[in-house]
């Protein structure tokens, strides 16, 4: 086992990402809009039914996003559950349905509507 698979097999995934500061989240906000402007700034928006869809998938730790493009070619986000692991849950899962039978299916991957907000977003 390489020394990069041991790092990554004791990370707590389940525990990753914290809570910052209005003023934080803002300085953020800013600096990324002063570096790319409005244009290249955008906002994501992914309601509450899908975000708990994919976390109540089995085995799901947390959520990972990726930058995308959508079906004509605009800027999106694609996100997909991880297990403890760290490993995207793509493939085929096992569980049992309501008939204690056997089910396959697969992960679930889901995207966000792409909104682009003025600079005072966190100010609404």
């Amino acid at each position: 086992m390489n020394k990069e698979s041991q790092v990554r097999d004791q990370v707590n995934y389940e525990a990753i990402g914290e809570e910052i500061s209005h003023e934080l989240a803002a300085k953020m906000v800013k600096d990324h809009h002063d570096m790319h402007t409005l244009d290249g700034s955008y906002s994501y928006f992914i309601g509450k039914e899908i975000v708990d869809q994919v976390l109540a998938q089995s085995g799901c730790v947390g959520i990972r996003f990726f930058d995308a493009l959508n079906e004509v070619g605009d800027k999106t986000m694609v996100y997909v559950g991880i297990d403890s692991n760290g490993k995207s849950i793509v493939n085929n899962t096992t569980s049992v349905n309501d008939y204690g039978k056997l089910a396959v299916t697969p992960g679930m991957l889901g995207d966000a509507i792409l909104v682009k907000k003025p600079l005072n977003w966190f100010e609404d």
